[in-house]
């Protein structure tokens, strides 16, 4: 018999929420400087360093510390309309990164996570059709992504908490008026 307050008769018989990956303020920092580390080791010297807004935009920012770069940007890709919930195919929005000064050069794209990769791979495809070298950094990269980044920090195929994605938007929060 049930004593509890749901309808579980047994532990077994639990709902199981899905495993994530979660990746605080502190590993995140570890895991800047590791894939910092990785991408002076293989010789490569970006010119500038592109984040994929918004998840990439943290990761770029960190890396572009890390690696000295100063030469800053970032494009804004939507792609994820909720969790684990994406638009057909990934949309450019603006402001439009501006690639004339980008061509002939050495870019470091950054994004958080190669999830389906269709995101990463719109990117490098648009800054290679303008002649620029591409290079691409993630954190995490998932299995089933369709293009796997030069450089990850960690392979997974779990949903991913980042820290600063963590909560919701602090509007969310706010008392609304009646």
């Amino acid at each position: 018999m049930n004593s509890g307050a749901n309808d579980v008769d047994t532990v077994e018989d639990a709902p199981v929420a899905p495993e994530r990956e979660v990746l605080g303020w502190l590993e995140f920092g570890d895991a800047s400087r590791a894939l910092a580390r990785d991408i002076v080791e293989s010789g490569f010297e970006p010119d500038f360093v592109i984040a994929i807004a918004r998840g990439g935009l943290i990761p770029g920012g960190a890396l572009a510390y890390a690696l000295g770069v100063k030469s800053c940007g970032s494009l804004n890709v939507e792609f994820y309309s909720d969790i684990e919930e994406t638009l057909p195919e990934p949309i450019i929005l603006p402001p439009l990164l501006d690639n004339e000064p980008l061509i002939g050069k050495n870019v470091l794209l950054v994004d958080d996570v190669a999830d389906s990769g269709r995101t990463l791979a719109l990117v490098v495809e648009l800054l290679e059709k303008v002649d620029i070298t591409v290079k691409s950094a993630t954190l995490f990269l998932k299995p089933r992504s369709v293009i796997a980044p030069d450089f990850h920090w960690k392979v997974t195929d779990r949903w991913i908490v980042f820290p600063w994605s963590a909560h919701p938007p602090v509007s969310d929060d706010l008392p609304t008026e009646a």
